[in-house]
């Protein structure tokens, strides 16, 4: 059984595709082992021991000193062996994370140019007369959540609206 409020599952396997739903998965994985905030602010300074610690002490300071190594094993089991060599060299779970994200996420250009390209196909999306009212919907609520994974703020009402205006005159 696993220890409270930890997960009871691995890791979320990451297979080349989809990274952007691995990394909310694995940031939520990391968050519920309390390793988030290295991946967030890497390595932090762990000060030496004094001399004569505490039990208390010791316990705090191999928890500190132990925390990366855990996060990067974590990013490490996740990860399948093709992708895995490529971040094999990395000694820290930033880093780790910081070359998979440069990797597969793309940097602020790339990212851009995929959301303008999503909202361009959002726009033009209509339902087809052979479309029923879920499979339009869910093709519409497909992109606008590629575009919020990418970062970009939304709204609701813009998806209404154009649920409104792209359906056809049947529905007058």
């Amino acid at each position: 059984m696993a220890p409270e409020n930890q997960p009871t599952t691995g890791p979320p396997i990451f297979l080349r595709e989809n990274y952007h739903i691995w990394a909310i998965k694995m940031k939520a994985y990391l968050k519920a082992l309390n390793l988030w905030d290295v991946i967030e602010r890497g390595e932090l300074d762990v000060q030496l021991l004094t001399n004569n610690p505490t039990l208390n002490d010791t316990k705090k300071h191999d928890e500190l000193v132990t925390r990366s190594p855990r996060a990067l094993i974590c990013i490490h089991s996740s990860l399948t062996k093709v992708i895995f060599i490529r971040i094999m060299a990395c000694e820290i779970a930033k880093e780790a994370w910081d070359k998979q994200k440069d990797e597969f996420e793309g940097n602020n250009r790339v990212k851009s140019v995929k959301v303008l390209a999503l909202k361009r196909e959002f726009e033009l999306l209509n339902m087809k007369d052979s479309d029923n009212m879920k499979e339009y919907s869910s093709k519409l609520m497909y992109i606008v959540n590629q575009i919020r994974i990418l970062g970009e703020n939304f709204l609701d009402q813009k998806v209404v609206k154009n649920i409104m205006v792209g359906l056809p005159n049947k529905f007058e």
